[in-house]
């Protein structure tokens, strides 16, 4: 599983919380675009620009509790 921060979220400010950890899910057409999917405020995973956020290093245990929390 893969998360990020957002760090931004101009025009998205009812999807997107600043220094909120999100889900990403996977989607390689996305990345060919600059665009990051992820699991917003809805719960429901939408696109975005990936320039919003930045990518987390975490270990499997937090990764893990985090899946279960989200």
């Amino acid at each position: 599983m893969q998360f990020v921060v957002c760090i931004n979220n101009t025009d998205y400010s009812a999807s997107l919380e600043i220094r909120k950890i999100y889900q990403v899910v996977p989607d390689s057409q996305a990345n060919n675009h600059h665009q990051i999917r992820v699991i917003d405020e809805s719960g429901e995973d939408y696109l975005y620009p990936s320039d919003y956020f930045m990518a987390l290093e975490l270990s499997e245990p937090l990764q893990q509790a985090l899946a279960t929390c989200l």
